[in-house]
């Protein structure tokens, strides 16, 4: 007998003199009535967030909004916006999407907030100025499943000449073969703010940057613990009509080189002490080479301020290489912390 069948029972057979009885057994048909009709949740589905920080970008965060609505109807968007002066936050809750704020100003301080804010299986980062192909995030998300993968970048793929600035283009290859020189080449487009990330990934990783250095915080964080990561093309598009970029091609690119040479000091630190050491190295042998000559001839030290000088230059060198040997056995300390803490997370699919 289904469940309706029986609650209509048990209403038609209460008695007054039963009442105490049949009030039980109406709760009971009531219970299991109101458990039938919910839905329960697959659990081989995973929640996918998708995750636009906004910063003015009142032209085109509604069509970020529908489009992935369209690509992702089980996902849940979230706009962060980050002190716009327009009607960004208007545009985007009318669009259907969930408005949040961050009041520290720069894309570092928002992707924190997001990372630590929001709960689900797969997140999709994109930028919410319509440039980035909402169609693609499918392909992005099987690939992530499909292969066990941590994180997956949309490398760029310009659809109209106006989309990528010759600027950036320049800057975004001098940067990512900087990039692959230090920690090795693993992509080809490391400023990318299009890529689908796993649990483990967001929640093991520790933000550091305040501005739009964060992709590249992003990609070193990957290619340091060696995650498995992948690069899909995706289309690449104009800014509507109305919307502006806040990049700045000179400012941002040498924040987001400070930012590698930071990461290499930190990450590399034996390597990077050890090339300073080299150059003090150099300075004190050419100084040290004609005094060395003069005395094998005469016998004599005459310029002893030049010696004393090479004397200090060669202990800054070895002082320089001994505290990159110093760093690099506590970096490897937090890179296994790092690690560990990636490995506590549960992988996709898994509870």
């Amino acid at each position: 007998m289904s469940v309706a069948s029986d609650l209509k029972r048990q209403l038609s057979d209460m008695r007054p003199g039963g009442m105490r009885g049949d009030l039980a057994g109406l709760a009971e048909a009531l219970n299991r009535f109101v458990e039938s009709g919910r839905t329960a949740p697959d659990p081989a589905m995973p929640r996918v967030a998708v995750l636009v920080p906004c910063y003015n970008e009142e032209a085109a965060v509604g069509k970020v909004i529908t489009d992935f609505q369209a690509a992702l109807p089980t996902a849940a968007i979230y706009v962060y916006d980050n002190n716009s002066s327009d009607r960004t936050t208007a545009v985007a809750r009318d669009a259907g999407a969930e408005v949040r704020s961050e009041r520290r100003q720069g894309k570092g301080h928002v992707v924190r907030r997001m990372f630590a804010d929001i709960d689900a299986d797969i997140y999709v980062l994109v930028d919410g100025d319509a440039t980035y192909d909402a169609p693609s995030a499918p392909k992005m998300i099987a690939r992530l499943m499909d292969d066990h993968l941590d994180m997956v970048v949309g490398f760029r793929v310009d659809q109209e000449q106006a989309a990528y600035r010759p600027g950036h283009r320049t800057g975004n290859w001098m940067l990512t073969n900087f990039l692959a020189s230090v920690f090795g080449q693993a992509f080809t487009d490391i400023l990318s703010g299009y890529r689908v990330f796993s649990r483990r990934f967001v929640k093991s990783f520790p933000v550091l940057s305040d501005g739009f250095e964060i992709e590249t915080e992003l990609t070193v964080h990957a290619l340091e613990l060696a995650l498995p990561v992948a690069e899909i093309e995706t289309p690449y598009y104009a800014r509507p009509e109305g919307s502006f970029s806040k990049l700045n091609t000179w400012r941002d690119g040498l924040r987001i080189l400070g930012t590698i040479l930071k990461l290499y000091r930190s990450e590399k630190p034996l390597r990077f002490f050890s090339l300073i050491g080299a150059c003090f190295v150099a300075m004190s042998v050419g100084l040290a080479v004609p005094i060395v000559l003069t005395y094998l001839e005469l016998g004599i030290v005459p310029r002893l301020p030049t010696a004393v000088l090479s004397m200090g230059l060669m202990i800054l060198a070895v002082l320089s290489v001994s505290s990159g040997l110093v760093l690099d056995t506590v970096t490897r300390g937090r890179r296994e912390v790092k690690l560990l803490a990636y490995l506590s997370q549960p992988a996709v699919g898994k509870s």
